[in-house]
């Protein structure tokens, strides 16, 4: 049985209660739309209100895993180091009150340690967001903070626990009234939580649980694998780092959605250099995979018209994604020596994008965790590139403290953003293609 709970929202419970947990499944591609009943979840909480009946959950001996889909910005850390960011407002809260919890990490150490007072074995935490080596991370995070209200318990979870990292791969865009009618359309159902994704799937898992426990997800396509950093830094550096950079340029462009993007052929060019130059030649392949073509898949992927993947949503949660996505690719590159042209334009345009305006001066929906102190770094900064470019390194929840005193990577960032800033979004794309 699958318990769903959202610690933010009563949106999801509102939706799927009254269909009784079920939702259509709609595949999209140039074939046509094609629409599934799923019915595995079973139950569905949500909120401080319902905390009783998720902790109940949490604690039950049937309970043997618990995932995580939350975004980068859920996990309450710095991006740019990992660590347990203290200072964040929930994890001060959860410090305070652990008997009422508000952010997942909290949540997982109280129901942890009532399991440890029980005498129950822990459950398996299985993280599915784009994290690098999500597992890894997420134990550290929960072992931190169980240390900084019991040591022994942090202790208990580091000997006990099981935290496999996974890679999960399929473009799934925001719900839209389209698609809420067009499942309607093709199952005479009104569902009000479909989920719409292209139809290519790819997950994998490090097949480490307690006790063995888990599903036989392998007979239904899962990779259960002894290490997926592999999989996952080629996911993260070529999928998701094309994603973010054709959301911050097509947006900055006038492109409502990724495919429209690949259509605009400097577009195309530039993610295909930005793939070809720059990311592949310092990316280590997953074994039996070959970068190139997994590229051109890619692009064959991103070109699905059916699926609208809107630029302004990938573009959301930056400085998040940022550190993932594209730092990783730019201190690869300057410790060898070679230059980041391409991946500099892209977090340029991050940098654009986060000051609130575009290139015309018109308006832009921000929605970032750091987006307030990001603009306030910029309306003290001012106007000019050079400040404005300074002020943002300066966030090392962001850039670390190594990329900001990077003198070579500063100088192509500033080129970036003054390219972008002084010559428009075209020429600068057509001065890194060819």
């Amino acid at each position: 049985m699958i318990t769903g709970v959202n610690l933010r929202s009563a949106d999801q419970q509102t939706r799927l209660v009254p269909q009784g947990g079920l939702y259509t499944l709609l595949t999209r591609d140039s074939r046509g739309d094609q629409a599934r009943v799923i019915g595995s979840i079973k139950n569905v909480l949500a909120g401080s209100a319902d905390w009783p009946r998720i902790l109940a959950a949490l604690t039950a001996q049937s309970t043997k895993i618990v995932s995580l889909t939350i975004t980068e910005k859920g996990y309450c850390h710095a991006p740019a180091t990992g660590s347990l960011d203290t200072t964040h407002v929930d994890i001060r809260h959860d410090l305070e009150n652990p008997s009422t919890p508000k952010s997942a990490v909290g949540v997982l150490v109280a129901a942890l340690a009532k399991r440890r007072e029980a005498g129950l074995p822990p459950f398996s935490v299985l993280c599915c967001d784009n994290l690098p080596r999500n597992g890894r991370l997420v134990r550290s995070l929960v072992r931190d903070f169980a240390a900084l209200r019991d040591d022994k318990l942090a202790q208990w979870v580091e000997h006990n626990g099981a935290f496999p990292s996974t890679m999960v791969h399929r473009i799934v865009p925001a719900t839209t009234d389209e698609i809420l009618h067009r499942v309607e359309s093709l199952t005479g159902l009104k569902d009000l939580a479909p989920v719409a994704h292209e139809p290519f799937r790819q997950w994998v898992i490090e097949d480490q649980f307690v006790d063995d426990a888990r599903p036989a997800w392998d007979r239904v396509g899962a990779q259960l694998v002894g290490d997926v950093a592999p999989f996952e830094s080629m996911k993260l550096r070529m999928l998701n780092a094309a994603h973010s950079a054709l959301a911050y340029l097509g947006y900055l462009s006038g492109h409502e959605t990724i495919a429209e993007c690949v259509g605009d052929p400097v577009c195309r060019r530039y993610v295909e250099g930005l793939w070809r130059d720059e990311i592949i030649p310092v990316l280590p392949p997953p074994p039996g995979q070959d970068l190139v073509d997994y590229a051109a898949a890619l692009l064959a992927r991103f070109e699905n018209l059916s699926i609208r993947h809107r630029t302004w949503q990938i573009a959301m949660d930056g400085s998040q994604k940022l550190p993932q996505r594209l730092l990783g690719t730019a201190r690869e590159r300057r410790q060898k020596g070679l230059p980041i042209q391409k991946t500099a334009l892209a977090i340029a345009a991050w940098m654009v994008f986060v000051g609130g305006k575009d290139l015309a001066g018109q308006p832009i929906d921000v929605r970032d965790p750091l987006a307030s102190s990001l603009q306030h770094r910029l309306t003290l900064a001012g106007t000019e590139p050079e400040a404005r470019v300074k002020a943002l390194l300066m966030e090392t929840a962001i850039f670390g403290d190594d990329l900001p005193r990077d003198g070579e990577f500063v100088r192509s960032l500033l080129a970036a953003y003054e390219a972008l800033w002084r010559g428009g979004l075209r020429n600068a794309l057509a001065g890194t293609v060819r």
